[in-house]
């Protein structure tokens, strides 16, 4: 299911054993932009710490109740290495961390998740794949950070990054909502990460390789939109790219 970090801001965190806060932001990864972290607000409960929540550990995303449950209990989360409010992640911490909790090291293989092109939800799955294969690279943002990023297409500025749309079953970025207003008012545009052809992050700009007529354009978006399928098939046939879906589809007939 596609959801809206601006939206998930706020959810409950349950964990095993009663609720540890509410959710802050994400570190996403911006080589794969697939979320990494899950960075909650816990009140007074870890004050000075920065309390981080892996996809591996996040079982629903439950809208109705507007919380998302963690397959974790409060002693687990307290006991896990620490990383201090004020610092950035570190190699040494995401070691400590992943070791912790004996899940697979995502920058341990070539793919989205390591070894695996999508996240293992199955441990007995993990027993051999925890081995650091690849070396560290610290591409982790977060999603405050880039928020309000400006957007440079081909030919003009066209905006800056209003939001971020996940999916909870990957937790992969499947798109960045643009907001238009200082170039097309009123007017909000989706672009894919896969779009992206580099990111200036001392300028903080996204550069993308379309130009301002063809974003123009693109099937009209709003906050209240409903991102059915047919209106992913219809965007991605407008910037004649190929969906994200059909590639999920090919390594599924390709693993049986």
């Amino acid at each position: 299911m596609l959801n809206k970090v601006k939206e998930l801001k706020g959810y409950k965190l349950d964990s095993l054993d009663g609720e540890i806060g509410k959710v802050k932001g994400f570190y996403f990864d911006d080589q794969y932009w697939t979320i990494r972290y899950l960075v909650a607000d816990t009140g007074n409960w870890l004050t000075g710490k920065q309390v981080l929540i892996s996809p591996y550990a996040l079982a629903d995303v439950i809208k109705e109740g507007q919380c998302i449950s963690i397959n974790l209990n409060k002693k687990q989360i307290e006991d896990s290495p620490s990383l201090d409010s004020d610092k950035p992640v570190s190699q040494q911490f995401e070691q400590l961390y992943y070791g912790y909790y004996g899940w697979p090291m995502y920058w341990g293989g070539p793919y989205m998740w390591g070894l695996y092109p999508d996240i293992l939800r199955n441990p007995e799955d993990w027993k051999g794949h925890n081995k650091d294969n690849k070396a560290w690279d610290p591409h982790l943002r977060s999603t405050l950070e880039v928020s309000g990023y400006n957007i440079q297409a081909s030919d003009c500025e066209i905006g800056h990054v209003d939001d971020f749309i996940i999916d909870d079953e990957t937790w992969a970025i499947r798109y960045l909502v643009i907001d238009t207003k200082n170039w097309w008012p009123g007017n909000k545009v989706l672009l894919s990460p896969r779009w992206i052809e580099r990111v200036s992050w001392g300028e903080s700009k996204v550069f993308v390789g379309l130009s301002c007529e063809a974003i123009k354009h693109s099937p009209k978006y709003t906050d209240d939109s409903l991102l059915t399928r047919n209106y992913e098939i219809a965007l991605h046939t407008h910037y004649n790219r190929e969906g994200y879906w059909v590639e999920k589809s090919y390594k599924k007939e390709h693993s049986i």
